[in-house]
């Protein structure tokens, strides 16, 4: 069979419902507040088939409200819809001194623990780690913050304080000295989407899972410490060492290469094309197939090829060439070269047309679901697993929703001690 059918079978829901789950077993307390950070890593971690219970204030958590133009699924923000994937969602007061007995018995009763609050909350709360380990051992306890388990920064746990502090957004955007360029795309720049928040989140599961292995051979629990920005420093490529090598910092660069050229994006006719032909007999390639020898000539090695100030001559030139096609076409064009050297090519694609492109349904990577009569597209789980394959249940659980199912089965409150206790202000 091939590997793309195992995919379909994989991802298909009646298929993946028959085998087991990686994470069965495990319970994990999802007590992040306004940080996806934390929801993304408890999302990871349900989709491999934990127990993730959110716990929220009476109110909600305010990453329920962000969401473009006030969007709302299920009165919940899209970020968040998506994220609340496989997840049981409780609420819990922790401002009150019964809240915080209760989270204590629940946190006693599960495997992890993820929080986002600042190390002197928890400390306040009475629910840092060297608390709660006494009455859990075994516990993991995963702290993701901007600035880490410290104090004294506790003036903002933001996705753009991350992108900020990383580096990220200094090297992301247009080059300040090109004057090709409007005065007002030479600042720095945040990256698009959340990738501070998300690359915290997919270190955190990363960790939590290591623990959990950790723990099987020890016995013993651990204290996981967690920085959203030092993950985007691990993503950061060479743009740090550069500067400590040299003493001179990486510009932003746009949409080039500073160590590759050809290594970016061309116009066709009706939109963008990737078009990479670095190395020297590569570069050849590229030349050959749009019929410009002369520019392996004026641009024979890559150290004349990463030279910032040759990267817009070089593109107009071959744009000459890219802008008579369509991309369908360059790709042919592209595919059909038996040359010497190797050049690749690949469509940019629209968010309309990645939508609409079928190979991310069939491998289950977007799928459709309905929520408040509506259609709605989301990401699916990229990780294909052939023994345990991750999964998406459910999605689109409201504050508190789960407080009958949760408390009787962790606590064997009635509903009339639930009832109390929601007339008191703590669930």
């Amino acid at each position: 069979m091939e590997w793309n059918e195992i995919a379909r079978k994989i991802t298909d829901p009646e298929d993946s419902l028959q085998k087991p789950e990686a994470l069965d077993g495990v319970r994990v307390i999802d007590a992040s507040y306004g940080s996806f950070a934390g929801l993304f890593a408890s999302s990871l971690l349900a989709e491999m088939g934990a127990e993730v219970i959110r716990v929220e204030p009476p109110e909600g958590d305010i990453a329920r409200k962000f969401s473009p133009r006030n969007l709302k699924i299920s009165d919940q923000g899209l970020a968040y819809f998506a994220e609340s994937r496989n997840k049981y969602h409780i609420t819990l007061n922790l401002e009150k001194e019964k809240g915080v007995e209760i989270f204590k018995k629940i946190v006693e009763r599960s495997d992890v623990l993820i929080h986002t609050f600042p190390r002197d909350y928890v400390e306040r709360m009475g629910i840092d780690y060297e608390n709660l380990r006494k009455i859990n051992p075994m516990l993991i306890y995963c702290s993701i913050h901007i600035h880490g388990y410290e104090r004294g920064f506790n003036f903002g746990d933001y996705d753009v304080i991350a992108q900020a502090m990383s580096g990220f957004a200094y090297t992301t955007g247009i080059p300040e000295d090109y004057e090709e360029f409007p005065e007002h795309t030479r600042v720095p720049t945040k990256m698009g989407n959340w990738m501070g928040w998300y690359a915290g989140g997919a270190f955190a599961a990363l960790s939590i899972v290591a623990a959990l292995i950790s723990r099987e051979r020890s016995g013993e629990g651990c204290m996981i410490d967690l920085s959203p920005a030092e993950a985007l420093m691990c993503l950061n490529n060479y743009a740090l060492h550069f500067y400590h090598l040299t003493g001179k910092v990486i510009e932003r660069s746009g949409n080039f290469e500073p160590a590759a050229y050809a290594y970016n994006y061309f116009r066709a006719k009706d939109g963008m094309v990737f078009i990479a032909g670095y190395t020297d007999p590569n570069w050849k390639a590229l030349c050959s197939i749009i019929g410009r020898e002369d520019l392996v000539e004026k641009y024979p090695t890559i150290k004349d090829r990463t030279n910032p100030k040759n990267w817009i001559p070089m593109t107009r030139e071959i744009e000459k060439f890219t802008m008579q096609h369509t991309r369908k076409e360059l790709l042919e064009i592209w595919l059909s070269y038996k040359g010497e050297g190797v050049t690749v090519a690949g469509e940019v694609l629209k968010p309309i047309e990645t939508i609409e492109f079928k190979h991310w349904y069939e491998r289950g990577a977007l799928i459709k679901i309905r929520g408040d009569g509506k259609e709605l597209i989301v990401q699916g789980v990229c990780q294909k697993m052939s023994e345990t394959p991750p999964r998406v249940k459910w999605l689109g659980r409201k504050v508190g929703e789960d407080n009958p199912l949760i408390y009787r089965k962790l606590l064997g409150l009635d509903d009339k001690e639930m009832e109390r206790l929601k007339k008191e202000g703590i669930i």
